[in-house]
């Protein structure tokens, strides 16, 4: 202000000039990068000031220049506060409640206008909780819901008072019921009929507010009145098929929606079934009458009670239960529970010459060839339940829907109407036997979720993908992406010998005691007289090789002794290493000696050449084993390959163990991670000699 000249300059406050021109105070200067354009503006107490007194003026266009300049600035928190601070909340709830003249169709802009920029102000305001939403009058709130509930207002007011509904619903109970009263489900059932993406969106939005605050019984009435209503074809035709792209956030609602509707399958999922209860005896029964009643030339009554019994359990056990003879207790286990049951009844009511003619066709079959439909039916459900996450709670930000769920009713029992056919269709692919049940069911798994993947957009799309997908494509997708998996998993073992550093090597070189013999100069070995020793620090770490002299040469078996002994010579740097020659190119093997000796040392023989003054250390290794473990550490550390025919070998066995392992048909084995536990010894191992 002083470079400017400005008096007094508490007015005055300096606010970024880009994004959300947020005003720069003493808790926020410390945001500030460099870079930032500041601009110097009236100070967040003034602004206040001005736009209060401005929304009240009588002149419509100071008014509106100032509830959008008011809407704009309340994004700021200091603004906010100031302008509440000055009982600005109170003046816009009286420009809404009161202010009948500012309704506005599509043919009076400037009053719609005028509206929609009151409206955006009071969100933006609530949005930094200063006030609590119970605060809000009654006539305020039926001022809202009237704008949502009438045909002819601004497009822009219907979308922002959709959003203030849909953040008043979760705050209180009260506030939840007022709104379920007042705007109905068939209201936000025609908002989502029209062309306006943005007003499909706020009524979505609504929607899914009123479901997620009601009750498990009130979210149960509103999805059957919904399903009465048809708001599957509503969404699959409007929205998920309109000309416009689906955005994340319309993407998120239809996934809750989703979530919501299959979550009504938990009461049922988590109840076992009670032997007791006479409904579901009679749905039990439905099962054995649809599949073997007209087979029976006499009916059921004319049998004696034990004959009936015995005629009872034989068909239950053709229908794949567990336990013939008490097959409830095959529903008791929670998930699924009852699910599976109503799952069963619905295939057989309503595609029976299917059920039929999979238990019939199963029952003329070998006792261990036939497929257990109860059994299938209780796992499939279970399986359905995982996939599609019955009874877990909705994600805050998951956006994966499938689009044929919108496009049929009853979703998830038609989804397995189709499923238990695939499971019977694999099972006679895989030509398997009760034993294989877990392994059918496993394949099964793998083709529901590997078709669901493909986001069919509708259920028959689905069935004939799924079908599609039998046994022998499952098995070429996992043979591809095991070779995948192969090939990314080979790349580092192929390459093993190229990606050691240095800075792990030294460990193989210098780990143990491995020394090799010193020669001072060209002598064949039966003509030492003084000999050296070398070896490495010891440390994973090791940058040197310490060596040794002998002064004592004597027996074989004592250089050992006197290596480890005797007066240390001085550390040779790793760093000053230039290169390694081996067998002809070694300084001490240039002198001829007899042949079978002269070979010998050509095949143990190596030196290590330094950068100072030509200087060589020239060595002979006492076995070959020896010999490849030092000239491949050494090549390690200067950078190179590692060319021994010890480390082919190695790589050998470890390439070949690795693909031969992956490449055995295990048959869906997995292998574990970590070695199985070691068992406890027998009790009789008592042959061990006890000292």
């Amino acid at each position: 202000c002083r470079r400017w000249s400005l008096p007094n300059a508490e007015h005055y406050a300096l606010q970024y000039a880009d994004g959300r021109q947020t005003y720069i105070t003493e808790l926020n200067r410390g945001e500030i990068k460099n870079g930032s354009i500041l601009r110097l503006t009236t100070s967040p107490d003034q602004e206040a000031e001005r736009l209060y007194s401005g929304i009240q003026s009588n002149n419509s266009d100071v008014k509106t220049d100032s509830l959008k300049k008011l809407a704009s600035l309340s994004q700021d928190v200091t603004f906010a506060q100031e302008f509440i601070n000055r009982n600005g909340l109170k003046q816009i709830f009286y420009i809404v409640e009161e202010g009948n003249e500012a309704l506005g169709s599509a043919g009076s802009l400037p009053a719609g206008e005028m509206l929609a920029h009151t409206l955006k102000a009071f969100m933006e305001l609530m949005e930094h909780d200063f006030v609590s939403w119970d605060a809000l009058s009654a006539a305020f709130i039926k001022k809202i819901v009237s704008y949502v509930n009438m045909n002819a207002v601004n497009a822009s007011v219907q979308q922002l008072s959709l959003s203030i509904l849909e953040n008043m619903v979760p705050t209180s109970r009260l506030l939840f019921e007022l709104v379920k009263k007042e705007v109905t489900l068939d209201r936000l059932l025609t908002h989502l009929q029209v062309t306006n993406a943005q007003l499909q969106l706020k009524a979505m939005a609504l929607l899914i507010a009123l479901l997620l605050a009601a009750t498990d019984a009130e979210r149960q009435d509103m999805m059957d009145y919904l399903r009465e209503k048809n708001i599957r074809q509503f969404i699959h035709k409007n929205i998920i098929h309109s000309s416009e792209p689906l955005g994340d956030e319309m993407a998120h609602y239809l996934y809750v929606l989703q979530s919501v509707s299959l979550n009504l399958c938990e009461r049922r999922m988590r109840t076992s079934m009670d032997p007791y209860s006479q409904e579901q005896r009679e749905l039990l029964q439905s099962l054995r009458q649809t599949a073997f009643e007209s087979e029976n030339e006499a009916p059921a009554s004319n049998f004696s009670t034990e004959r009936r019994r015995s005629l009872c359990a034989k068909e239950f056990r053709k229908l794949g239960f567990m336990n013939n003879s008490n097959p409830a207790e095959d529903l008791r286990r929670t998930p699924p529970g009852l699910l599976a049951l109503d799952n069963m009844v619905y295939f057989s009511r309503h595609t029976p010459n299917a059920y039929s003619r999979f238990v019939l066709e199963n029952s003329s079959r070998e006792d261990k060839h036939e497929c257990p439909f109860a059994r299938s039916s209780i796992q499939l459900t279970l399986i359905l339940c995982e996939i599609l996450h019955v009874g877990e709670p909705c994600s805050e930000t998951a956006q994966a829907f499938y689009p044929m769920f919108f496009g049929q009713d009853h979703f998830f029992e038609e989804l397995f109407c189709i499923c238990i056919q695939l499971v019977n269709k694999t099972w006679k692919e895989m030509r398997a036997t009760q034993e294989d049940f877990d392994k059918v069911l496993q394949v099964v798994r793998e083709q529901i979720t590997r078709t669901l993947s493909l986001k069919p957009t509708s259920l028959e799309l689905f069935k004939t993908r799924v079908n599609a997908l039998n046994y022998s494509e499952i098995l070429k997708l996992r043979q591809t992406e095991r070779l995948h998996q192969e090939e990314t998993l080979a790349v580092p073992v192929l390459g093993g010998e190229k990606g050691r550093g240095p800075s792990t090597t030294p460990a193989v070189t210098c780990r143990g005691c491995h020394k090799v013999g010193i020669c001072p100069s060209a002598w064949p070995p039966h003509a030492w007289h003084r000999a050296c020793w070398c070896r490495g620090t010891g440390s994973p770490h090791a940058r040197a090789l310490l060596g040794s002299e002998c002064w004592d040469p004597g027996r074989e078996e004592r250089r050992g002794e006197w290596a480890l002994t005797a007066p240390p010579l001085a550390p040779v740097p790793v760093a000053d290493m230039k290169m390694l020659l081996l067998g002809k190119e070694c300084p001490h093997t240039k002198e001829k000696s007899s042949g079978k000796q002269n070979k010998d040392v050509l095949e143990l023989a190596f030196s290590i050449v330094y950068d100072v003054e030509e200087y060589c250390l020239n060595f002979i290794a006492p076995t070959r084993y020896e010999f490849c473990l030092w000239t491949d550490g050494l090549n390690v550390l200067l950078g190179k390959e590692m060319t021994s025919e010890r480390t082919q070998t190695d790589l050998d066995v470890l390439l070949s163990m690795e693909l031969k392992l992956r490449l055995l048909d295990l048959e869906n084995i997995s292998i574990p991670d970590t070695p199985p536990p070691i068992p406890k010894p027998p009790s009789n191992l008592n042959f061990c000699y006890d000292f």
